[in-house]
C-alpha cells in the first residue's frame, strides 16, 4: 500500500500554471490525499512560462497520462512522446494555444512494484531516504548541460544568467523532447518519500532546508505545506506544488490526515 498528498498554491503569479495527477484526478488548486495500490502513475506539470496558454497545456497533459492503462508492458518513453505529439497538435488549432507547452516529471509503479521515474524539463523527483535527500530526476536545462560538459560549477549553476533556460518540453513545435525514464527494479523501501515538485519549490528551497522539514514528526499533508510556506517566505514569485508519496506495509492503515482546503478520497 502505498499513500500520496499532493499541494499546489499559485503562489504570487495570477495564475496557477502548475497542476498534479493523483489517481487519475488533475488537480489545479488545492490539496488531496488518497491511498493507492499498484500499478499507478502519478505526474505534476509546470505550464512554461512566458508561452500561451501554459494552465491548459499542464492540465492537457495530465488528462491524457491519466488515461494510460500503466503495467510494466506499457513504453512510458512512447506514451510520454505521444503526449507531447497530442499536445503540439492542439497548440496549433487556434491563436489562444498557439505554441503551449510544459514541463512533465512523474513516478509510475507497476503490478509488480517496480519503480519507474521519468521526467521532462526541470520539474523534479527527489527521494527522501534515512534523513537525506537525494534528486532522481536531471533537470533538462541549459546549466545542466553546462555542468555535465565541465564548463561550469556547482555554484556557478545556481546563480547562472541562463539557469532558466529548459530545453524542448511537452508542446515545443520546434523539436521533440527527449523524455528520460529511469528504471529502480526494487522500487520503494518502506519508510522512503519520494517528493514531486514544480521549480516554485526546488528554486526558493535549499536541498538542506527540505531535508530539515522532512524530517519533522507531522503528518506528510503538513511537511508539503510548511515547505510551501518556506519557499513563499525565501522570496517565491511562482506557483508552487509538490506531492509526496510513501510506502507503507500493507497492514498499516493510512492516517485520517485533513490537508487545510483538500478533501480526502
Amino acid at each position: 500500500m502505498y499513500y500520496c498528498c499532493g499541494l499546489t498554491d499559485k503562489g504570487r503569479p495570477e495564475h496557477n500554471e502548475d497542476a498534479f495527477l493523483i489517481r487519475g484526478s488533475v488537480r489545479t488548486e488545492g490539496g488531496v490525499q488518497t491511498a493507492l495500490a499498484e500499478p499507478f502513475v502519478i505526474g505534476l506539470c509546470d505550464g512554461v512560462s512566458g508561452e500561451q496558454a501554459g494552465e491548459l497545456a499542464s492540465r492537457s497533459c495530465l488528462e491524457l497520462l491519466s488515461k494510460i492503462e500503466y503495467s510494466s508492458r506499457v513504453n512510458l518513453k512512447r506514451r510520454i512522446l505521444d503526449i507531447h505529439t497530442a499536445i503540439a497538435e492542439q497548440s496549433v488549432m487556434q491563436k489562444s494555444t498557439a505554441n503551449m507547452q510544459t514541463t512533465l516529471c512523474g513516478i509510475a509503479v507497476d503490478e509488480n512494484e517496480g519503480l519507474h521515474c521519468f521526467n521532462v524539463g526541470d520539474s523534479r523527483v527527489y527521494r527522501y531516504r534515512g534523513g537525506t535527500l537525494e534528486q532522481l530526476s536531471r533537470d533538462q536545462t541549459l546549466v545542466q548541460m553546462l555542468y555535465d560538459e565541465g564548463s561550469i560549477s556547482v555554484e556557478e549553476k545556481k546563480n547562472h544568467t541562463h539557469r532558466h533556460i529548459v530545453m524542448p518540453v511537452i508542446g515545443n513545435l520546434e523539436a521533440e523532447p527527449k523524455p528520460e525514464v529511469i528504471v529502480y527494479p526494487d522500487g520503494m523501501r518502506s519508510g522512503d518519500v519520494l517528493l514531486l515538485c514544480s521549480d516554485g519549490l526546488s528554486d526558493y528551497v535549499t536541498t538542506f532546508e527540505m531535508e530539515e522539514i522532512l524530517a519533522k514528526p507531522k503528518p506528510l499533508p503538513k511537511r508539503i505545506q510548511e515547505l510551501v510556506v518556506l519557499a513563499l517566505a525565501n522570496g517565491g514569485n511562482d506557483n508552487i506544488t509538490i506531492v509526496a508519496v510513501v510506502r507503507y506495509p500493507k497492514e498499516v492503515p493510512v492516517p485520517d490526515m485533513k490537508t487545510p482546503g483538500s478533501r480526502t478520497t
